[in-house]
């Protein structure tokens, strides 16, 4: 029973019941037919997040990877306050094959900043949960251009591994170990870059699943890093950069510049997230080997 306190409560609460949602629904339809599960697991996450969110928060709008061309047009998202981001189930691939944790369920809030007067306070965001890159070797957060926004809520549910990570009670970044840095790429198409950054640097590549799963990687201390160049969306990324910045983690794009949400087209096509004090060599080291 989904019950709401704020809204990194809400967040934390939706992703879970819908993970466990898609737990049963894998448990009773089984893997003998693996795109039909995709397909209802893809669908019936997304009923579920659209009809919660749109009784408890009317007045918001949604952005879902599974809304339909319009719905991810509506020219409302544009100006509205709040935009819920969701991917009602990242990972679609890992989910559709037995025995596989690698998949998660992403809700994120973001809010819009307003813009303010040529002599008036700069906008800042909320340290946790702001959008944009945090500074190499801390876990602040630069402020976001004026009349942009902010994520301000967001919530990773990995089903299959039992575990909800959330703004609402946001995980302690684990130190660094000893040892070559682990980077976090995509099992089925990782950026030759990467494959070059993982040389330079002398470090280890972690094939997994889910943008997501790699995200809350970073942040329980499986992996020191997450690299990824060609092919995301906001939805992608929303929830689990929220988590890994509260966390106190760094994120931004792979040139260094701030993560932007909410915009107008939702490609999000790059992301680097790392333990802070790491930031500064991959970026140095992703900028070397794109030279």
């Amino acid at each position: 029973m989904v019950t709401i306190r704020d809204d990194h409560a809400l967040a934390r609460d939706l992703a879970a019941e819908a993970g466990e949602r898609l737990l049963a629904l894998r448990s009773r339809d089984g893997h003998d037919d693996p795109a039909a599960l995709r397909h209802a697991g893809d669908n019936e996450s997304h009923a579920f997040l659209i009809e919660s969110l749109s009784r408890l928060r009317p007045d918001d709008v949604i952005l879902s990877e599974e809304g339909t061309r319009e719905e991810r047009l509506d020219p409302r998202r544009q100006v509205a306050e709040r935009v819920w981001i969701i991917d009602p189930l990242d990972g679609t691939r890992e989910f559709g094959e037995q025995g596989r944790a690698d998949w998660a369920v992403h809700v994120a809030l973001w809010h819009r900043t307003p813009v303010q007067p040529a002599d008036g306070p700069a906008a800042v965001g909320p340290s946790a949960e702001a959008t944009g890159a945090a500074s190499a070797g801390s876990g602040s957060v630069i402020s976001p251009p004026r009349g942009s926004g902010t994520l301000i809520a967001g919530a990773v549910a990995l089903p299959a591994q039992g575990i909800t990570l959330s703004t609402a009670a946001p995980p302690a970044l684990p130190a660094r170990r000893e040892g070559p840095i682990r980077i976090a790429v995509s099992r089925t198409r990782p950026p030759e870059f990467v494959q070059k950054l993982a040389g330079l640097v002398g470090a280890e590549l972690v094939p997994m699943g889910s943008a997501g799963a790699k995200i809350a990687a970073v942040v329980t201390g499986e992996v020191e890093a997450y690299v990824h160049g060609g092919g995301q969306y906001e939805w992608d990324s929303a929830a689990p950069v929220a988590v890994a910045l509260a966390a106190g983690a760094f994120a931004s794009r792979i040139d260094g510049s701030p993560l932007t949400y909410n915009q107008e087209n939702p490609s999000l096509p790059d992301i680097l997230v790392s333990l802070p004090d790491l930031a500064p060599t991959l970026l140095a080291g992703i900028r070397d080997v794109h030279r």
